[in-house]
């Protein structure tokens, strides 16, 4: 039997589950969320249902992956045989084969947006011309088809290399270079006339912001954010050591992606106020505000250009995560289908991504549920159902078919954490995480009144 491949060093394995975490997911999705959901009270739920409920589940994936060694399917299928468990890992590989499908139209639009800038074609626009220009990228049916093939290519020829050659390898240069980069802007965000107006609206709750709607959102996020709920902390846990201490790769993970949220946040509002954006522009946010901040920063253009390969590699962070379980899924550990399933798997996620590339060009007007499109659906579908529903199957899975003592003895290991600090996450995943998620569930549905 052939080796199973793994993580180098735990900095390699946190450094990869936080960039599948940050990613798009905190650079993109959660300033744009945030702006649309009431500003600091869904940052406020946002961080509280991170760690009542995100972290605890992303510890019960850890478990499930480092314990079976297994990807996600057959994770459960171990744990659980011959019962319908299994459908969990089905989920998480369906979930994450729909979202990198969207996401990776995401990605296409930042490609679109590096090269303009290396060819010099962001400079010295207005405002209003930013926002023109992102119209123009998203509604252009060849640009956006030919970037999101682009994008999912690169993606292959990183995971292709297998864990540790390929992965992680990236990881280890894009993270760092990420957060350096982050901090510079939100210093000069934050130095703009008029941006503590933008830091007012990100940072302070207004309690009457509360809907139904900005709870469902808070929590579908927490969970985007954290890549909970769809296996694919499962799939990449199984490459962990026995070795090392699962309770500080969570910490480390769930510090991380808060951070990163905030910095997010705090590059964004100040800029969205100073500026005179609105803060609810939707998906389109970062791309318009960012390049004009820019053009308010000396060598503006080189941050410019700079920020959009970094905001490339935090997309592709995450894109490596996302078609990772698949593939882990379909080879079965054998390392020799690993290149050839890799490629079948990016060709067949592109042709599925394709009307979502479309949903801002000539399948704008097509919306067959919730008036939404076809890219908005897909992104309500993983983010509001997928995610909150898996991560509940997941939390019902560990208190009803895994002893205790398993789950005690895989927390533990390796760690000098306090026997306490297992108990404490023990109840909270059997009753508090399943009680919570179904609780903004029936509320989101109009069942339920807090």
């Amino acid at each position: 039997m052939e080796k199973r491949d793994q993580w180098s060093s735990k900095l390699g394995f946190i450094l990869a589950a936080a960039g599948s975490a940050i990613g798009l997911g905190a650079i993109w999705k959660f300033p744009y969320m945030t702006g649309t959901n009431g500003g600091g009270i869904f940052l406020l739920l946002f961080i509280l249902f991170t760690i009542i409920l995100g972290a605890p589940l992303l510890f019960a994936e850890f478990i499930i992956g480092r314990n079976t060694q297994k990807d996600a399917i057959t994770a459960y299928k171990k744990l659980a045989p011959g019962t319908a468990w299994h459908w969990i890992g089905i989920l998480g590989v369906v979930a994450s084969f729909v979202l990198l499908s969207f996401y990776s139209v995401v990605g296409g639009w930042i490609i679109s947006y590096t090269v303009r800038g290396i060819l010099g074609m962001t400079s010295g626009l207005t405002n209003e011309q930013y926002g023109e220009l992102f119209g123009q990228i998203i509604s252009n049916p060849f640009e956006v088809m030919i970037t999101q093939m682009i994008f999912l290519i690169i993606t292959i020829l990183v995971v292709q290399g297998g864990i540790k050659n390929g992965i992680e390898k990236a990881n280890n240069y894009m993270m760092p270079a990420l957060f350096i980069l982050f901090i510079i802007l939100v210093i000069r965000s934050l130095t703009l006339e008029g941006a503590m107006e933008g830091v007012k609206f990100f940072l302070k709750p207004e309690w009457t912001e509360i809907t139904s709607e900005t709870l469902i959102m808070a929590l579908g996020q927490s969970f985007f954010a954290l890549s909970i709920g769809i296996s694919v902390m499962v799939t990449y846990s199984s490459y962990l050591s026995k070795k090392e201490s699962l309770p500080r790769s969570v910490s480390s993970i769930v510090s991380l992606n808060i951070f990163i949220s905030l910095l997010a946040g705090l590059a964004i509002f100040p800029a969205v106020f100073a500026l005179g954006f609105e803060p609810n522009s939707g998906p389109a946010l970062i791309f318009i505000i960012f390049p004009a901040v820019f053009e308010h920063i000396a060598y503006g253009h080189i941050f410019f250009v700079a920020f959009m390969i970094l905001m490339l590699f935090a997309t592709l962070t995450s894109a490596f995560s996302m078609i990772e379980i698949v593939i882990a899924t379909i080879s079965k550990n054998q390392p020799e289908k690993r290149k050839k399933i890799a490629w079948i798997s990016g060709i067949l996620i592109f042709i599925v991504g394709i009307p979502s590339a479309l949903s801002y060009g000539i399948l704008a007007d097509y919306k067959p549920l919730m008036n939404r499109t076809i890219f908005d659906l897909a992104d309500y579908f993983v983010s509001n159902i997928a995610l909150p529903g898996g991560s509940l199957l997941i939390a019902l899975f560990i208190g009803l078919k895994i002893p205790k003592q398993i789950l005690k003895e895989e927390f533990l290991r390796s760690t000098s954490v306090s026997a306490k600090v297992f108990t404490l996450w023990y109840w909270s995943i059997r009753f508090i995480v399943p009680i919570g998620i179904i609780i903004v569930f029936l509320h989101a549905l109009g069942l339920l009144s807090v």
